[in-house]
C-alpha cells in the first residue's frame, strides 16, 4: 500500500504545498475568535460643542483598517454640502479635505474591519459654528451661456479676502480641450470689488468648454467672515471676435475668427479725455444708456441718452453710436470724445447687434496709460508670466 503521504511527495510535489496549505490554513487567515475587534475614534465626537466650518474632521482605527467614511448634513433637502477627504496609505486614518457649510448638524459614519474581515461602525453626530459675519460671491459667466475669448473665469466678493490661498485651494477649472491657465487675484480701481480671475495664456479657442467648481461652502475668507455655499458654472466659448482700434488711423476694424469683417470710422476720446490704450474685454451692452459728464467726474458737461452702447470698463468706456456727431466730419478723421470710442448709428448698430460679453477691443495709439487688470476686464494686459505671480498659490 502506498502512504498518503508518499504519494503528496513524490508523484505531486506542486501539489503538496496547495493541500498543506488547505488543511493547515493559510498564515493570512486570522482565526476570527483570536482578532482583535476594529476600535474606531472619531474627531469630534458627538459630547464636542460647536466647531468652526473650516476645522478638520479626523476618524482613526486601531487593530483594523478603514473600509468607509461618510459625512454628511442632516436634514432632508438641505443646501449644506457634504465633506470629503482622503484615506492615508495604511488606511489607518481618515481626514476630511474640504470645509463644512456653517451652522450645520453633521453625521459622520465610519466602519472598519479587523484581521479577521470583522466589521465595526461608530458614528459621532456634531455641528458647525454659526457665521457671524457672511461673505457672498458672484461668478462670471453664468451656466450655460456662450462667451467671446476673452471672458475669464471670474469670481467676485462682497468683501474683501484676507485669506487668499485659503479661496484659491477651493477652486478648480476644468477645459475640453485641455486649455493651460492661472488663476490671478485683482480689485477695481473704483469699486473696490475683488475677485480671483483664471485667464487663459492666450485668448480661448472657439468651441472650449469649461467649467469652474468652487468648494467655497465653509471657506474662511479672513477675520472669520465665511462663505456659505459652493458656486459652479459651465459655459462655451463662441466666436472669436476681437476688435482692433487704431486711434492714430481713427478706426475700428472688427475680426471673426481672424477674418475682417469691417473697418469702421472711429472718434475717440480728444487730447483732454483721451481713451484708455490696451486690451478691454466686453462687460454688457444696452441698446440705451444715459450718461452724463458728472457719472464719471469729467468737468465738460454732457447729459445725453446714448444708443448701441457696448460696455468696456467700469470706469464708463464704451463703444456706442454718436449720432450727435455725424454732420461734423469727426469719425475717421479726429478724435473729439469724452474717451468712448463713437461712430455712426448705422456701425453703431451693426457693431452692438454682434457684441457679446468676452468679445475683445483692443485699442492703440492713445496717449493714456493702459488699462488697470481690474477696471473691467483688463486681464489681458499682462503677460502671462506676470499673471501667474497674482495668484495666491504661485
Amino acid at each position: 500500500m502506498i502512504s498518503v503521504r508518499s504519494l503528496r511527495i513524490a508523484a505531486v510535489p506542486s501539489l503538496a504545498v496547495v493541500l498543506l496549505a488547505a488543511c493547515s490554513g493559510s498564515s493570512d487567515t486570522v482565526d476570527p475568535a483570536k482578532a482583535r475587534p476594529a476600535r474606531i475614534s472619531i474627531t469630534p465626537n458627538s459630547d464636542s460643542a460647536a466647531i468652526a466650518p473650516d476645522a478638520k474632521v479626523k476618524v482613526t482605527a486601531s487593530h483594523g483598517t478603514i473600509t468607509k467614511v461618510r459625512i454628511t448634513p442632516d436634514g432632508a433637502g438641505s443646501q449644506a454640502v457634504s465633506v470629503t477627504g482622503s484615506l492615508s496609505s495604511d488606511k489607518n486614518s481618515w481626514r476630511s479635505n474640504r470645509p463644512m457649510t456653517p451652522g450645520t448638524t453633521y453625521t459622520v459614519e465610519a466602519t472598519a474591519a479587523n484581521a479577521a474581515g470583522r466589521t465595526a461602525t461608530q458614528h459621532s453626530t456634531f455641528r458647525t459654528r454659526a457665521a457671524q459675519q457672511v461673505n457672498g460671491v458672484t461668478v462670471t459667466p453664468s451656466n450655460n451661456t456662450t462667451v467671446g475669448v476673452g471672458q475669464p473665469v471670474s469670481v467676485a466678493f462682497d468683501h474683501p479676502v484676507t485669506d487668499k490661498a485659503a479661496v484659491e485651494r477651493q477652486l478648480s477649472v476644468s477645459t475640453s480641450p485641455k486649455t493651460e491657465g492661472s488663476w490671478g487675484w485683482t480689485k477695481d480701481p473704483l469699486t473696490g470689488t475683488e475677485r480671483v480671475d483664471w485667464r487663459p495664456k492666450t485668448y480661448w479657442h472657439k468651441g472650449t468648454k469649461v467649467t469652474l467648481r468652487a468648494r467655497l461652502s465653509g471657506v474662511d475668507t479672513g477675520d472669520s467672515r465665511y462663505l456659505r455655499r459652493d458656486v459652479s458654472s459651465t459655459f462655451t466659448i463662441g466666436t472669436a471676435r476681437v476688435s482692433k482700434v487704431d486711434l492714430n488711423k481713427h478706426t475700428m476694424t472688427v475680426f471673426e475668427d481672424g477674418t475682417q469683417q469691417k473697418s469702421i470710422p472711429i472718434s475717440a476720446g480728444q487730447p483732454s479725455y483721451p481713451t484708455w490704450n490696451g486690451k478691454m474685454v466686453v462687460l454688457d451692452k444696452a441698446p440705451m444708456v444715459h450718461m452724463t459728464s458728472d457719472s464719471v467726474g469729467i468737468a465738460d458737461p454732457y447729459n445725453k441718452d446714448v444708443p448701441w452702447a457696448v460696455h468696456l470698463t467700469t470706469s464708463g468706456t464704451y463703444a456706442h453710436a454718436a449720432p450727435w456727431n455725424e454732420g461734423r466730419g469727426y469719425f475717421g478723421r479726429v478724435n473729439m470724445s469724452h474717451g468712448c470710442v463713437g461712430m455712426s448709428e448705422a456701425d453703431g448698430k451693426w457693431f452692438y447687434n454682434r457684441a457679446t460679453r468676452g468679445d475683445v477691443v483692443e485699442v492703440t495709439g492713445s496717449t493714456r496709460e493702459t488699462v488697470a487688470t481690474g477696471n473691467g476686464i483688463g486681464d489681458w494686459n499682462l503677460s502671462y508670466t506676470a499673471w501667474q505671480k497674482l495668484s495666491a498659490l504661485r
